[in-house]
């Protein structure tokens, strides 16, 4: 009885009917292999991508529900592996008192939208209060909202008084600690607790930062102790690491804890490049958002000693990256969206091959690279067989003119067409 009732389950669980979708193009950028396919086809079975190739080899079934896209280009959907979904940029400094934290959830929806919208059906959420990242996958993954897949970090974990603190306030005003861990044992039961609650990689601040008031911005912030205990345990428990680190001296003691990713690595050195290539670790530089903080901090609110560290350190980023990429460090395409406009993220692309990478580099860091950085090559990355149908057509060549991925006409997401603005 028990054996016919587990089959029966089985059979209600298989889809009578699984849905295939075809899609064709001009032309298909395989990241991969590093080249390009002309009139790909490419089969996605319930989702999944099945088959993917030249036409002439690779046959549309029978029945298939067909994508026609003449004249466009192909790519893996893109990967954003540092935005903050809920942050807002026109809303900084002393302004984001002005809402009640449920305001941050709302902006959050319609982020979500615009960074599906521009072509992102990937992004890694590396740090978010209430553990609005959470609320926002699973809103997404239910069918209720528009939006990528996401990998979230939850609260970014830090020191007392640090980047991840709000050093902002007067001691009598009290505000959310959660974030907050100090001391090895403090900080392994902070990594359990919010992976209790949802987070898929957990993010910590190793030095000071841009947009927190009081400290320095390339200043260390947890020891060496605390970074090693950190990633032991989040390793331990299947989960990868991304610290946000500025200064060198962080940098290099999170890549001996053995960090996945650097965040930011603006003042990097010789032997961050030595240590990162030696662990395997990749760097995740937001090389464009500069330009932006600069140009509409002022108005957007941002705390005056922000801009002066700004100023300070968003040359000597751009040029850390160029070094960086010189030196063979593996590079993942992270923007710090929510520090400016989320849905502008392919602006970034422009930046990385102005200091030093090839188009098809850029591309690669926002595809294969960052799906391999989050260990989820069966899923995302790359238009290959096993991987989620997830695509972007673009009008133009990519390789020649990296700029045609900030206008991505057509996106489509697990073989469903999310965006048609053809």
């Amino acid at each position: 009885m028990m054996k016919r009732l587990i089959g029966l389950l089985a059979m209600l669980a298989t889809p009578l009917h699984a849905e295939t979708v075809a899609v064709t193009a001009a032309h298909m950028v395989d990241v991969l292999a590093g080249r390009t396919i002309d009139a790909p086809v490419v089969v996605i079975t319930d989702g999944r991508i099945t088959a993917a190739g030249p036409a002439a080899s690779t046959a549309i079934p029978a029945g298939a529900r067909r994508i026609d896209l003449p004249g466009m280009t192909l790519l893996p959907g893109l990967i954003d592996m540092h935005v903050h979904l809920t942050g807002e940029p026109t809303i900084s400094g002393y302004r984001n008192l002005e809402h009640v934290a449920s305001f941050a959830t709302a902006l959050g929806v319609a982020h979500a939208r615009d960074t599906l919208d521009a072509g992102f059906t990937t992004v890694r959420n590396v740090g978010s209060s209430n553990y609005d990242d959470v609320g926002l996958k699973q809103a997404i993954e239910g069918g209720f909202i528009p939006g990528p897949r996401i990998v979230p970090a939850t609260y970014a974990i830090g020191a007392t008084g640090g980047h991840c603190d709000s050093t902002e306030f007067p001691p009598d005003v009290h505000v959310d600690m959660t974030s907050v861990a100090n001391g090895p044992e403090a900080i392994r039961a902070k990594v359990r607790e919010l992976r209790k609650y949802g987070a898929e990689v957990i993010k910590f601040c190793g030095t000071g930062g841009v947009f927190s008031k009081t400290d320095s911005v390339g200043g260390q912030q947890y020891s060496q102790e605390e970074m090693n205990a950190l990633v032991a345990e989040a390793h331990m428990l299947g989960l990868r690491v991304a610290v946000h680190a500025h200064g060198a001296a962080g940098i290099n003691a999170a890549l001996r804890a053995g960090t996945d990713t650097i965040e930011h690595a603006s003042l990097a050195d010789d032997e961050s490049f030595a240590l990162a290539k030696k662990i395997g670790s990749w760097f995740s530089m937001d090389i464009y958002d500069d330009d932006y903080i600069l140009a509409e901090g002022t108005k957007n609110g941002v705390f005056a000693e922000s801009l002066a560290k700004e100023k300070l350190i968003g040359r000597q980023q751009r040029e850390t990256f160029r070094r960086a990429v010189k030196a063979g460090v593996k590079q993942v395409f992270g923007t710090d969206a929510g520090v400016y406009p989320h849905g502008q993220n392919a602006r970034q692309f422009a930046k990385m091959v102005e200091w030093s990478m090839t188009p098809m580099q850029a591309i690669q860091a926002a595809t294969a690279n960052a799906g391999e950085a989050l260990g989820r090559t069966a899923d995302v990355g790359a238009i290959a067989p096993g991987r989620y149908g997830d695509l972007i057509a673009v009008k133009g060549d990519p390789l020649t003119d990296v700029r045609v991925l900030e206008n991505v006409a057509v996106v489509i997401k697990g073989g469903v067409v999310a965006k048609d603005a053809r």
